[in-house]
C-alpha cells in the first residue's frame, strides 16, 4: 500500500540542522536506507529543511548514492563518474540531465524485458543504440542546422574563411562520442560479467 502525505502528494521527510530525517506520513525518525527502500518500491518523496523548507531532495539523494558507492556497492564505472565532472560548467551540462532520465527511464523498462530474455546482452546493445538515437535527436533540436550522425565523419568547413567554426557543435560532438564511448565501456563489462557466470 502507497504511503503518501494526507493531500496525496509526495511523502515529506524532514531534516533536521542533526543530520536527523524525520519521515512525515509515519511520524517517525529514519535512515538513508529507509528511504532508499521508499525509492525502490516507487514512493515519490520531497526532503525538506525542518528549518527552513528548502527542497533538500537533490542533495540527500546523492548522499544515498555516495553511501552505496563507498560501500563496495558501486554501480558507477570510473570512466562515466569523470565524464559526468567533466560536463559541469560546459554547454552539454544543460542537456545532459533530460538525456541520462530519458535513458535511465528507458533502462527501467526494458529491465523487465531482459529478466525474460535468453540473451540479455543482445537486448541491451539494442537498447544503447536507441539511447544514442534518442540522444542525437534531442540535440538536433537545440543546434542549427542539425548534428552530424554517430560515427560520421564532421563536415569539412566552408571555403569561405569568414564563416567560423561553431564552437557549441563542436563541443555537442565531442560530447556524443564520449558518450558513445561509455556505450561500448558498458557493453565490454556486461560482455565480461555474461562470460563469468
Amino acid at each position: 500500500m502507497a504511503r503518501q502525505s494526507g493531500a496525496g502528494g509526495p511523502i515529506i521527510i524532514k531534516k533536521y540542522a542533526n543530520r536527523r530525517l524525520y519521515d512525515t506520513s509515519t511520524s517517525s525518525y529514519v535512515t538513508l536506507e529507509h528511504l532508499s527502500d521508499l525509492v525502490r518500491e516507487g514512493q515519490d518523496f520531497e526532503v525538506r529543511d525542518a528549518k527552513t523548507g528548502e527542497d533538500l531532495t537533490r542533495q540527500v539523494l546523492t548522499q544515498i548514492i555516495f553511501e552505496h558507492e563507498t560501500k563496495g556497492q558501486g554501480a558507477l564505472p570510473l570512466n562515466f563518474l569523470r565524464q559526468l565532472i567533466g560536463f559541469y560548467g560546459g554547454g552539454a551540462q544543460a542537456y545532459l540531465p533530460s538525456f541520462l532520465e530519458m535513458s535511465m527511464n528507458s533502462f527501467s523498462e526494458a529491465q523487465k524485458e531482459w529478466r525474460k530474455a535468453a540473451n540479455p546482452m543482445s537486448l541491451f546493445e539494442a537498447q544503447a543504440r536507441r539511447n544514442m538515437a534518442m540522444f542525437e535527436q534531442a540535440m538536433k533540436m537545440f543546434m542549427p542546422g542539425g548534428m552530424p550522425a554517430a560515427g560520421a565523419a564532421p563536415s569539412e568547413p566552408r571555403a569561405s574563411s569568414q564563416t567560423p567554426a561553431n564552437p557549441f557543435m563542436e563541443y555537442q560532438s565531442e560530447a556524443l562520442a564520449a558518450m558513445q564511448e561509455q556505450m561500448e565501456v558498458i557493453q565490454k563489462q556486461l560482455a565480461e560479467l555474461s562470460r563469468k557466470e
